[in-house]
């Protein structure tokens, strides 16, 4: 192991905490707390914490993906574990999915505030949290693969 490899290990678990830890602190604590307001009290919450978390997703995306490839480089493609491949084909997905929440409905809910059009506000919303959702799910599944992976492939 390469003294490189601690500060990128840091770094890839750092990015995924925030990213995987901030999307299930959304939907198991605050969607369920947030039901309850009235519909132009949630979505303005939900544009507010959005544009905060969507900016630490960016930077956890190039940490984690910026850290895991430095690390497939430095072990190289053919000798990183199988578990570090599905990390990389999830991680790839994840990050797909969540661009394609940035280019599509994030815009939608952000011009639905500004014009406090409740109805559409709400549609991108839900769009947004099937995503999120669905990266949850993935990104659960890769930890799993993370830790459990090693252990499988003996």
């Amino acid at each position: 192991m390469t003294q490189l490899q601690p500060f990128m290990l840091v770094c890839h678990l750092l990015g995924v905490i925030v990213w995987v830890g901030g999307m299930v602190f959304a939907w198991l604590c605050l969607r369920p707390a947030a039901a309850v307001l009235a519909p132009a009290d949630r979505l303005t919450l939900w544009g507010a914490v959005f544009q905060r978390f969507f900016a630490m997703v960016w930077i956890a995306i190039a940490l984690t993906l910026g850290s895991g490839l430095v690390m497939m480089l430095v072990t190289g493609f053919a000798h990183a574990p199988p578990a570090w491949h599905i990390m990389m084909l999830t991680g790839a997905v994840m990050t797909g999915v969540f661009v394609s929440i940035w280019i599509g409905p994030w815009p939608a809910l952000c011009s639905a505030l500004a014009a406090q059009d409740w109805a559409a506000g709400a549609s991108a919303l839900a769009s947004i949290r099937k995503r999120v959702g669905f990266n949850l799910t993935l990104g659960l599944i890769t930890v799993a693969v993370a830790t459990l992976g090693p252990t499988l492939s003996t």
